[in-house]
């Protein structure tokens, strides 16, 4: 009998055990790079969740707690039990949990933090492609922007730009990119939601891909019962961003 090689694809995916930033026996953190999508479908045969099974075939449960947008970076929680799924479902449910995101927005920030209430509904387009908009029938969604700094001297976008902490305070897709272009900041390389003149403008500063960088999660880890906060450092194309930007290149 022939002997049992290991998936042809889990043999390249390595790297990705390498992107674990934490682990015990009932959940994982993993930092995702940006252009994965969590899990298969829309066109993309394997996404981060199917490439984790195969990387642990004797895994017998691993589900993915939340979603991030395929071009978001960051922090994504994978429970190894059912039990901690439920729990942490429940926590995200009720608001329980703090999701902070790191964007670049168009236009400098004016004044200090602001509190953005917009509710949010999904819309699907004739292509397949979700869409979501500001609508008074969409479900009720709150951010809070916290400006970090400014740029102001960006050559050919006059209005600068604004690096910002986002804290998701309700889950909704594309929430973050929704509510701010709603407040006429769309975030850098946003090709859904963004501004174009802007987004063109980025790109010599070295940006390819969405700026949006899922940079931390805090919940209570119901076995180890206490709080628990996972930090992902903003991803190295993004911090180069930064590093232009600062040079005014």
């Amino acid at each position: 009998t022939a002997s049992r090689q290991p998936p042809p694809l889990a043999r390249n995916l390595g790297w990705l055990e390498e992107r674990v930033l934490y682990e015990d026996d009932v959940m994982l953190a993993i930092d995702k790079p940006s252009g994965m999508a969590v899990h298969g479908g829309s066109g993309i045969n394997l996404g981060l969740i199917e490439a984790l099974r195969q990387l642990r075939p004797n895994s017998r449960f691993l589900e993915l707690v939340h979603r991030l947008d395929r071009d978001t970076s960051g922090v994504l929680l994978i429970a190894k039990k059912r039990s901690m799924l439920k729990d942490l479902h429940a926590q995200l449910r009720q608001g329980q949990t703090k999701k902070i995101y790191t964007a670049l927005l168009a236009g400098a920030w004016q004044g200090k933090a602001r509190r953005v209430e917009a509710a949010l509904e999904k819309n699907q387009l004739s292509s397949g492609e979700r869409m979501v908009r500001v609508s008074e029938e969409g479900k009720p969604a709150a951010s809070r922007f916290v400006p970090t700094r400014n740029y102001q001297d960006i050559a050919a976008y006059p209005a600068g730009a604004a690096l910002m902490e986002i804290n998701l305070l309700t889950g909704r897709t594309h929430q973050a990119r929704v509510h701010a272009a709603h407040i006429g900041q769309p975030i850098a390389g946003d090709s859904k939601y963004g501004d174009a003149a802007f987004n063109e403008a980025m790109k010599a500063y070295g940006l390819k891909r969405l700026f949006l960088h899922a940079s931390s999660i805090a919940f209570t880890h119901s076995v180890q019962s206490c709080k628990m906060r996972i930090e992902s450092p903003l991803a190295e194309d993004l911090q180069q961003v930064l590093e232009k930007l600062d040079l005014g290149a």
